[in-house]
């Protein structure tokens, strides 16, 4: 092996056994919700921008994650991503007076679906929840490969 692969190497295994670290939150600066989905499970990771030594450092506050329920397993993938926005506000507590925050997803209809004119059950329950966070709250789309 030549010593820049054993350096590239050596770089990869740090990155992949080194737990990432967290950052406290600032109540002023405005937060970045990632949200996944899939067929197994719900994820999210809070983010936040902050200012560390005079550079914009945009690191993780939490990770949260849970199973799928049997009932959530019929769910087509539009309303998994929604729920797992609805579940992130939830679990995260996002309804702080003046937490500003942007959600990411890799899904692109998810702000359509939130905008239905004639929502499924979930769907408009999930709506009205939204909905009183909207005024703090953007819906933003990054590609899967980027997400």
């Amino acid at each position: 092996m030549t010593v820049n692969r054993v350096k590239a190497f050596e770089s990869l295994r740090k990155a992949l056994t080194t737990a990432p670290v967290l950052l406290m939150s600032e109540s002023k600066m405005p937060f970045k919700l990632y949200i996944d989905a899939s067929g197994d499970g719900l994820g999210a990771a809070l983010h936040q921008v902050q200012i560390i030594n005079d550079k914009p450092v945009e690191g993780p506050i939490c990770f949260i994650s849970r199973q799928i329920k049997t009932i959530e397993d019929r769910y087509g993938v539009s309303l998994m991503e929604c729920l797992c926005i609805v579940w992130a506000l939830e679990k995260l507590d996002c309804s702080q007076e003046g937490c500003v925050f942007e959600v990411i997803t890799d899904f692109t209809d998810v702000k359509s679906l939130l905008n239905m004119k004639a929502p499924n059950r979930h769907m408009l329950r999930w709506q009205i929840y939204i909905q009183e966070h909207r005024g703090n709250m953007t819906i933003a789309h990054k590609d899967g490969n980027i997400h």
